[in-house]
């Protein structure tokens, strides 16, 4: 095995210790799950030990492995900087960012933006992950994440885009027939429509405008999802009572075909106080993710009035 060959299998060894699966570090590098599979037996031929133990739901490192994915991965790491400082020279953005955001608020917001963003920068190629699930940004690859979320965690770095808000919202339609609630202890007598966590209560919580005594309802209701756009479905036809983050509630509101309740009090803990972009901690932060940001920020400034 010459040596080119021989770095190009310990890189390998290297995703797949960042990945855990044989199938993630494939898509990482661009090949089949069967090439990735040889390329680590080839290196273990060469190496002469196990450096993988393998199982039917993901690999670990053997001592060996991890001694020479720990030993090397300060090389790879000061290659992709060089090469990366390299590409930046010139002051056009190029290459694939790989973003992931939360399904309701891409449908809605981001991806409506995204051609203007993609005209303005034509040598960037963009591939978007829409998934409510939380994952690791630097074990599958991605390049920046939005989230909907209050505090930001601790190990990546967080730009703030926009403040958002959660609204109480009803059809005018449900009003009429049901009646306005005026307090939220009154909600225990609407129909709910809810957005239901695992291991939760499922509960309202509010808080005067002024200050005060949070007060918490215990909610009824026929229907619960865990998407934003769907709980405002619902609520336009009429079903029910919703909370929703402004960014899924901002067009509704601007029709009135939705209409805001109890004004003087304000829904607390049901969504995210912000949104975020993020990226896990690096002293480098690339060209393509800096103008992704700051168009973000240009983007989500204004916020989600109706």
């Amino acid at each position: 095995m010459n040596t080119l060959t021989w770095w190009s299998h310990i890189h390998a060894l290297t995703i797949l210790a960042e990945t855990g699966h044989f199938t993630a570090a494939a898509q990482r590098l661009g090949c089949s799950k069967a090439s990735m599979s040889q390329r680590i037996a080839e290196l273990e031929r060469q190496a002469g030990v196990p450096l993988v133990q393998r199982t039917t739901r993901s690999v670990r490192l053997t001592e060996a492995g991890a001694q020479l994915v720990e030993r090397t991965r300060s090389a790879f790491t000061q290659i992709d900087d060089a090469l990366h400082s390299v590409r930046e020279l010139t002051t056009t953005p190029r290459g694939l960012l790989r973003l992931t955001a939360p399904v309701a608020l891409a449908r809605q917001q981001l991806v409506p933006r995204l051609p203007a963003f993609l005209r303005r920068y034509p040598e960037l190629r963009l591939e978007l992950d829409l998934s409510d699930r939380l994952c690791s940004l630097a074990r599958e690859g991605f390049d920046l994440a939005l989230r909907h979320t209050t505090t930001p965690p601790d190990t990546h770095v967080a730009w703030a885009l926009c403040p958002t808000r959660t609204w109480l919202v009803a059809s005018p339609a449900y009003l009429a027939q049901h009646g306005t609630p005026t307090h939220p202890d009154e909600l225990a007598q609407h129909a709910a429509l809810h957005y239901p966590r695992p291991g939760e209560q499922a509960l309202w919580n509010f808080e005067p405008e002024g200050g005060g005594a949070r007060v918490s309802v215990k909610l009824q209701g026929p229907f619960a999802a865990n998407n934003s756009e769907a709980l405002r479905e619902a609520a336009l036809a009429g079903l029910g009572i919703a909370q929703l983050p402004d960014f899924s509630a901002q067009h509704a509101l601007a029709q009135g075909d939705l209409v805001t309740l109890l004004p003087h009090w304000q829904p607390v803990g049901a969504y995210g106080s912000h949104l975020w972009a993020l990226r896990p901690y690096a002293p480098r932060v690339p060209l393509a993710v800096q103008v992704l940001v700051s168009w973000l920020r240009e983007q989500f400034h204004p916020g989600f009035t109706p």
